[in-house]
């Protein structure tokens, strides 16, 4: 069976309209889905193998306040195979189901003083570092998608709003994907402040390239796991930034749960 059919089989009555994804230190959204259906992704067609720690590979189906939600816990990083159309399955799959906002999330690593770890940051804009794109082998003019407002300017708008009542500053940045595994050097990160970006990871710019291309409009959150190589002493290792993203687990799943029941779509 399809992934779609699948998931109409275990849960027939499903119609969301928010997709989430979920990047490390946002796993604690899960406990916010009410009357919550899971669809482990082995069981999907086209969805991922999770093979990172801090994803665990699930598929939630269920509302958050009054919305109905499709929660993908756990995506497919570039770096685990070199191709970077790994959540084209899953994003088109919940586009057919009916979701027509995609809400990323991910850990990141800060560029500016005054944005410190346990902050968050809502992206109004990326920086492609490693120009791929997912969009690769597809036909036609669709395939020329604007990037202008790729970051929906009032979903952006109603966010730091929302989060603002909960006490929470949204500070807005501009997010730079490197590819990874590996760290930044000190030289790069030098670089990447040069260029205008406020804080770099390893995922979420495919993920957004794939939403605009099949008509989501896109709100993500990065949570602020460290300061980027040579900013402070800080030992960064992917173990430090599952530890610095379950610090700031709590804060952060709360408002993302705060920001999606309370959107006005």
């Amino acid at each position: 069976m399809t992934a779609i059919e699948t998931i109409r089989s275990i849960a027939p009555k499903a119609c969301p309209r928010i997709a989430v994804v979920l990047g490390s230190g946002w796993g604690g959204l899960t406990q916010h889905v009410q009357d919550a259906t899971r669809i482990d992704y082995a069981q999907l067609d086209g969805f991922p193998h999770a093979t990172v720690a801090g994803h665990s590979g699930e598929l939630w189906l269920g509302r958050v306040g009054p919305h109905e939600v499709a929660v993908l816990s756990g995506r497919k990083h570039g770096y685990e195979s070199g191709a970077v159309d790994g959540m084209k399955g899953p994003l088109h799959t919940l586009q057919a189901l009916g979701c027509e906002v995609l809400v990323q999330t991910n850990a990141a690593g800060s560029l500016r003083a005054d944005l410190p770890p346990q902050s968050l940051m809502v992206l109004n804009d990326h920086i492609n570092l490693p120009q791929r794109s997912p969009l690769v082998g597809e036909d036609g003019s669709e395939r020329f998608v604007s990037m202008v407002d790729a970051y929906d300017p009032v979903l952006r708008t109603q966010a730091i709003a929302i989060a603002l009542g909960q006490g929470i500053h949204l500070q807005e940045g501009v997010y730079a994907w490197a590819f990874g595994p590996q760290f930044e050097t000190p030289a790069e990160i030098r670089m990447l402040a040069a260029l205008g970006a406020d804080a770099v990871g390893m995922s979420t710019v495919p993920e957004t390239i794939l939403a605009r291309h099949c008509g989501l409009r896109v709100l993500a959150l990065s949570l602020i796991t460290n300061m980027g190589a040579g900013l402070s002493r800080e030992h960064l290792s992917h173990a430090h930034t599952l530890s610095q993203a379950q610090a700031g687990s709590n804060t952060a799943s709360g408002t993302l749960a705060a920001i999606i029941g309370n959107l006005n779509l």
